[in-house]
């Protein structure tokens, strides 16, 4: 430390901070959010940390500094997290007749109070998920209201609440449901719902999860917009909104896990999470289930709109008796706040 400049003493101070910011993140999916619910913000932002430590490895490296030891070492503990902020290459294995495809999708409503303007979305929508046909379709924030006609599906699991505007969450499917339900979750947002879906001699569970929002703008240029107005007060507000989020979700997160303990089926997981993949909720609700973004993605599979930032937080989770053949995110269709989600399983025999 002595034989370094004083800039080079003030970038390893800044060093320090964020690999020990890194190593903390790092521990929060062990811990409940219900422990530490303020910390467990920096999972949302780990990814920033991991390409910060990345710079300070080159800025060392280059200079031939030992220093370069601190981030390449929170680097190479943190080597499977960067496999769930980004693939390098996808598994794409050839189609087969037995397989059968699955796809999430929040549609915000189908656009029904005219968000996004000057075009048809319901029924862009509609052509899009026709082209793609998958054989099991999960569906948040689904709304009758918007009048989008999904009849290619013969089996349907549909749950809405409200007065005036129904909305909630459904399933849907090309193979037979023979038994459904919803969680009533008692001052916790959205929803969960699930089937239990007949596919020739194979039943398969399908939860589609819905889990509190924190409310966090997609546009960056709005959340800039009102950088110079915040005050500590607003500030305390934005946490405690995310706090009291995350354990809600924490709650929803339990109930589904108990729920699935239960069943004795093949289990597939569709959804929005509204939390990363580096996050305890993420980590409780997979156990020992595939992501099927790792087993056959590629890129960051961004899966919210957000604006410099490629989040992933809406995932389909595929039981280890299951083969995950391929996965897509859409990234390029825009028309509601999320990107829909597909896959292409099979049963292994």
């Amino acid at each position: 430390m002595k034989k370094l400049s004083w800039f080079n003493k003030v970038v390893f101070a800044c060093n320090i901070v964020v690999t020990v910011l890194t190593f903390v993140a790092y521990i929060l999916p062990f811990l409940a959010p219900k422990m530490f619910p303020l910390l467990s913000v920096l999972t949302l932002i780990l990814p920033l940390f991991l390409i910060l430590n990345g710079l300070f490895f080159i800025y060392w490296l280059l200079q031939l500094k030992r220093q370069v030891m601190l981030s390449g070492l929170i680097l190479l503990l943190g080597i499977t997290f960067i496999n769930k902020f980004y693939k390098f290459s996808s598994n794409d294995i050839e189609k087969e007749e037995k397989d059968f495809t699955v796809m999430s999708y929040n549609v915000r409503l189908f656009n029904l109070f005219d968000w996004i303007k000057g075009r048809n979305v319901g029924e862009t929508i509609l052509t899009f998920i026709n082209e793609q046909n998958p054989d099991i379709l999960c569906i948040q924030e689904y709304s009758e209201n918007a009048k989008v006609d999904l009849r290619v599906y013969k089996y349907k699991a549909i749950f809405m609440e409200g007065n005036h505007i129904k909305t909630g969450q459904a399933i849907f499917s090309k193979f037979p449901i023979f038994n459904q339900g919803d969680f009533k979750i008692p001052e916790a947002g959205n929803n969960i719902i699930f089937a239990d879906i007949k596919k020739g001699k194979d039943t398969i569970r399908v939860y589609n999860i819905h889990l509190q929002s924190i409310k966090i703008s997609p546009d960056v240029n709005e959340i800039e917009e009102h950088v110079e107005a915040i005050n500590q007060s607003k500030s305390q507000q934005v946490f405690t909104r995310i706090r009291d989020a995350f354990k809600k979700q924490e709650q929803q997160a339990e109930i589904l896990v108990n729920h699935k303990k239960e069943c004795h089926y093949p289990l597939i997981i569709c959804g929005d999470m509204n939390n990363s993949p580096f996050s305890y909720i993420y980590r409780n609700i997979k156990g020992n289930m595939h992501d099927c973004f790792e087993e056959a993605g590629k890129g960051f599979g961004q899966t919210y709109r957000f604006k410099y930032y490629p989040a992933r937080i809406d995932y389909i989770f595929a039981d280890k008796k299951m083969k995950v053949k391929s996965f897509s995110s859409f990234s390029q269709f825009e028309n509601s706040d999320h990107f829909p989600i597909m896959t292409r399983l099979s049963f292994i025999e």
